[in-house]
């Protein structure tokens, strides 16, 4: 007769186990895995975007935009991040609603901020209190792929401005004496080069990013850090069909094996795409690669 999950107090070793690892909470648990990788594949590019937009304001020759440039680099890296997340997450939401309030509720006399309260209209709440709960996650969840793209873009804003100045200015100068405009220069002879240089600093950023993502729980995100702290505490047969102690240690170290295992994957990644970009460059990886192949 196949094992039946209705009756957990009848169940008893393998099958008491193999009920309680499938339960409905733990597949909310191992979907949460899939959430940490979704922020990780989104979060990436993106804060390569902002980091690329950055270094290019920085070096801009228009006063205000490197101005602004810099001052995004400088600011948002001497700001701790988790004092950002906490604050800037909330400002952005209360924005968010406050323009939305602007907007929808023009007739609404009553002070928005009253106290340590903010309070807008109903129409202006983001999102709405009578929308389904996914849509709540989604907005969580995109409040929070913003939030690290603003943060770790202003790190990789500066591990490139160090790779376009590490690209040699000789190049630069040959691609002009040969016609080139200095936007031509700029997009078909630094830009390609300068991943070799900057590939490093970003592989280390990938790598602290990665280390990030338990700070999801403190954005509203239900992560594998909240999962694993909500099912491994103590649960008592009053309020759980799977009463069981203190059993945190075990899922967090499934998170330690799942974060080991990530950061092992990505640095073979790295590795191969290091030695592809080092292939024919005049860097310390490329000449070791033509003298191996010579």
């Amino acid at each position: 007769m196949g094992m039946t999950c209705t009756d957990p107090e009848s169940l008893h070793g393998i099958a008491w186990l193999a009920c309680y690892l499938s339960s409905g909470k733990h597949m909310l648990f191992y979907s949460s895995f899939g959430t940490v990788l979704l922020l990780l594949a989104i979060t990436a590019p993106v804060s390569l975007a902002f980091g690329f937009m950055g270094a290019m304001a920085a070096r801009a020759g228009f006063a205000p935009l490197r101005w602004l440039g810099l001052a995004y680099t400088s600011v948002v890296r001497g700001v701790p991040d988790i004092v950002f997340f906490l604050f800037f997450v909330i400002a952005l939401d209360q924005g968010i609603e406050y323009l939305r309030h602007e907007a929808l509720c023009p007739g609404w006399t009553e002070p928005v901020r009253q106290g340590n309260d903010f309070i807008v209209c109903p129409e202006a709440k983001a999102p709405l209190s009578t929308a389904p709960q996914w849509v709540h996650e989604v907005y969580n969840f995109m409040l929070a792929v913003f939030t690290f793209a603003i943060v770790f873009g202003a790190f990789a804003a500066n591990v490139l401005i160090g790779a376009m100045r590490a690209v040699p200015r000789a190049q630069m100068e040959t691609a002009e004496a040969y016609g080139m405009s200095r936007r031509q220069a700029f997009w078909r002879i630094l830009v390609p080069q300068m991943w070799t240089y900057a590939l490093p600093g970003l592989s280390n950023l990938w790598m602290i990013l990665i280390k990030a993502t338990p700070l999801l729980f403190l954005l509203g995100v239900e992560d594998i850090v909240y999962w694993a702290r909500e099912l491994g505490g103590s649960k008592n047969p009053r309020f759980s069909s799977y009463p069981h102690g203190d059993w945190r240690i075990y899922y967090f170290l499934a998170l330690l094996v799942f974060y080991l295992a990530l950061t092992k994957v990505s640095e073979v990644g790295l590795g191969r795409l290091t030695r592809r970009l080092s292939h024919g460059q005049a860097t310390a990886a490329g000449e070791a690669m033509r003298k191996a192949g010579a």
